[in-house]
């Protein structure tokens, strides 16, 4: 019965003829947006694929770590991403720099900027660590991408590893060095910080004081700068511009860079945005070196996604900790009772406190974090509870021998200005 009731024809009503034409908009309407979905799956599908092919060409198994990596939420502790800066000259870019690229040390490529970053769990927090290119630190044996053996060296200037044997032999080192497991590293060269700074649009320094480097051509007046390219490498790269014309000034100045940059990526117009994520891992990968855990774009989504949301208060940048070379002035070495607070700290995932007083030596003047207090609550109509509510954890003050500061201070170049 149900069945004839329903084979009936419909009386020709006008009410009728709105259902008829509701359905058929809704499937063409349908129709488009399945067109929309295929489309954007294939363009994603295609740029993945591009940055696969990219990242296999040029990966390195990091020694004595996974080949591929986990979901990032199996890292219950957090994980570590190693990102080194090396000075390999490439053909595309050999013409901007005279005497680096056409001289007698062109043929090494060393990692001048040796940096770990550290993104906890739960609550996320960022500690960035730099690592003076100029520290004298053990390295261990390890075996270079192309086979061979490295052996062992009870001091040598971190910054040689990567020449030694490679990125996994750099990470290695830094593994050795602080305890911690590397879990992902990259090795990012003179192009890829000119094109990626050209990309998302330049990056904005201040300077207390201006800069006039001969020897990387940088040349900024003080104040307020966007800057990008090569001027952007060339901010980074600036030893000789800045007061006291030390690898620890040029390292405050770098982590100028970086917080503006971790302001700039966290600000909900790059990280949130995944085809602004892909453009730029399709830069970043077509020119540089990375671990076999970083062969999966969709690891590096997961990266994006997991910093996305750290404010920037709970982003810390900070010098490794170190000692004048009794040996040699003109070095440093690792101050190991420091660096032993700073990484229980980062185990028991507790804010820092940089205690550190600056100096217009230390590259950068550091704006002073002025304390706020605590909201006092509304009083609550509801019944009490029954239980205090965890108190946030307090932060662990550093050695006054560690520089550094969050990226929610301000900082300031502190250019030589001697003439």
């Amino acid at each position: 019965m149900t069945r004839h009731r329903s084979a009936r024809p419909i009386a020709q009503h006008s009410s009728a003829r709105r259902p008829r034409a509701l359905a058929r908009a809704l499937r063409t309407l349908g129709i488009a947006l399945a067109v929309v979905l295929v489309s954007g799956v294939a363009v994603v599908g295609y740029v993945v694929s591009d940055l696969t092919a990219a990242v296999a060409h040029n990966s390195v198994q990091l020694e004595g770590g996974p080949t591929t990596a986990p979901d990032i939420g199996a890292y219950k502790n957090g994980f570590n991403l190693l990102v080194v800066g090396i000075d390999a000259c490439e053909a595309k870019y050999a013409d901007l720099f005279p005497g680096r690229c056409d001289g007698p040390d062109a043929s090494s490529v060393n990692n001048d900027v040796t940096v770990l970053m550290h993104v906890s769990n739960t609550p996320r927090r960022i500690t960035v660590v730099s690592f003076p290119r100029d520290m004298v630190v053990p390295v261990p044996s390890c075996t270079a991408k192309d086979g061979t053996s490295v052996s062992a060296q009870s001091g040598a200037m971190i910054n040689t590893t990567y020449d030694e044997g490679g990125l996994s032999c750099v990470a290695k080192t830094v593994s050795a060095l602080s305890g911690q497991q590397v879990d992902f590293a990259a090795a990012v060269n003179f192009g890829t910080v000119i094109d990626i700074t050209n990309a998302i649009g330049g990056v904005q320094v201040c300077l207390a004081t201006p800069i006039d480097d001969a020897y990387t051509g940088l040349n900024l007046s003080a104040g307020e700068h966007t800057i990008q390219g090569l001027q952007a490498l060339q901010f980074l790269r600036t030893r000789h511009g800045l007061v006291s014309g030390s690898d620890l000034a040029r390292i405050g100045n770098q982590q100028q860079y970086l917080a503006s940059l971790a302001r700039q990526l966290t600000s909900g117009k790059v990280l949130s945005n995944v085809p602004e994520v892909l453009k730029i891992a399709t830069i970043a990968l077509s020119n540089l070196e990375a671990s076999t855990t970083l062969n999966n774009p969709t690891t590096i989504l997961q990266l994006a996604l997991a910093v996305k949301d750290v404010q920037p208060s709970d982003i810390t940048f900070i010098q490794y900790p170190n000692l004048t070379d009794p040996d040699n002035p003109n070095r440093v070495i690792p101050d190991d009772s420091s660096a032993q607070t700073l990484w229980a700290a980062v185990a028991a995932n507790q804010p820092v406190l940089i205690t550190h007083q600056n100096t217009v030596n230390d590259g950068v003047t550091v704006e002073p974090t002025t304390p706020t207090a605590a909201p006092t609550p509304a009083p609550s109509t509801s019944a009490p509870a029954t239980a205090a509510p965890t108190p946030a954890p307090s932060a662990v003050p550093l050695s006054d021998n560690v520089r550094g500061s969050t990226a929610a201070q301000q900082t300031c170049t502190n250019g030589d200005t001697s003439g």
